[in-house]
């Protein structure tokens, strides 16, 4: 199996293009036109997780976190991050990473954290803008049904839960072909009217580059007409967090219990109780504390997270419960997901999970 064709399976489920400006997802060690035979799948990548996919013989580590997040300047031994490198490096280790942009798709991480959790109908938190684009082109008539079914199996057209979306309008195009052309019709230096279709419809920001293709490929002019156009709607299948509802209210503290044994955490740092019984649930995996203010503004009675800072546990303000469950506690069940969806698409490709805790934070009870 190729490298790239993993990354293909895990750009169509979390594209690249979606993670944070500040994450490094993506192929980290190797090239995608490496031939790998096994992959060992992790939250983390550290030096013990190297020697398990050693031992195993896996030449991929598929991690959550990456194994780099900013340029080395120099692969020495310096630090762990250099000595994990030069390992993976001499014994023909590929590591790729699937980060924030897993984090910020409707069935991603937090999707998993809902599902365990029994949160019913769970939807994006915050939903991001500046992800929407939308295309206007121009079309003789009898070739519309050929490039609208292009760019939509390109990836266009999808509004909530509706496909092949468009605009169309009727109208009347004119062009003359100067010399040099080959123009699909009419004449060389001749104007030419021609009946035609104006054809309206969105696509995700990271989809452009394959709809603008089989917008091209399947067009029959020499020169296509197109328009792009930013739109600032809310794309509310992209986004950090999630939030939903349980399907009937629980005790507060029943469902505390419930966190303790989905997440088998020791400890759970929240706020004051001040709701007898819980009902909307905002979740976030990782350091969610950014989130507040969402799960505030969408009336969550707790938000489920990590990494809450002293200072942010003040801005409850007595209108909802903060429940910090660990920043590993909340995205251990990101290696199954990960599993799940390579095995969907490559069902034979060979897959392990890491049997290594890799969480670095420890508690004296």
């Amino acid at each position: 199996m190729k490298i790239a064709d993993i990354i293909k399976v895990f750009d169509e489920a979390a594209p690249a293009e979606l993670q944070e400006s500040y994450d490094n997802a993506g192929l980290i060690i190797g090239s995608p036109d490496d031939e790998v035979k096994a992959a060992l799948i992790t939250l983390d990548v550290t030096e013990e997780v190297i020697e398990e996919a050693i031992n195993l013989k896996c030449d991929l580590i598929i991690a959550h976190h990456p194994l780099i997040f900013k340029g080395l300047k120099s692969l020495g031994r310096k630090n762990p991050v250099e000595r994990m490198a030069i390992t993976c490096i001499r014994n023909n280790i590929a590591v790729f990473a699937i980060h924030t942009n897993l984090d910020n798709v409707l069935t991603g991480v937090n999707r998993r954290i809902c599902d365990k959790l029994k949160v019913k109908n769970p939807v994006v938190l915050e939903p991001k803008r500046q992800q929407m684009r939308k295309l206007v082109t121009f079309c003789p008539a009898d070739f519309t049904d050929k490039v609208r079914i292009a760019i939509f199996e390109a990836g266009a057209g999808h509004i909530g839960d509706y496909d092949y979306c468009s605009f169309n309008v009727s109208g009347q195009g004119t062009f003359r072909g100067l010399e040099g052309a080959t123009p699909f019709v009419g004449k060389v230096n001749e104007l030419h009217f021609e009946n035609e279709v104006r054809i309206e419809t969105i696509f995700p920001v990271y989809r452009q580059r394959q709809i603008v293709e089989a917008l091209l490929s399947a067009h029959p002019y020499e020169e296509v007409a197109y328009d792009i156009y930013p739109v600032t709607n809310e794309y509310n299948i992209v986004g950090a967090g999630m939030i939903g509802s349980l399907d009937s209210p629980v005790e507060t503290e029943v469902f505390f219990e419930r966190i303790k044994n989905v997440f088998n955490t020791k400890s759970i740092r929240h706020t004051k109780l001040i709701f007898d019984k819980i009902q909307r649930v905002a979740v976030c995996g990782g350091s969610g504390s950014f989130l507040l203010g969402s799960a505030l503004a969408r009336k969550a009675d707790i938000f489920v997270t990590a990494d809450v800072k002293y200072h942010d546990f003040f801005e409850a303000d007595g209108k909802i419960i903060i429940a910090d469950i660990g920043h590993f506690e909340s995205e251990q069940f990101t290696p199954e997901l990960i599993k799940d969806i390579l095995l969907e698409k490559i069902p034979t490709f060979a897959t392990r999970l890491s049997q290594v805790n890799t969480n670095p934070v420890f508690y004296y009870l």
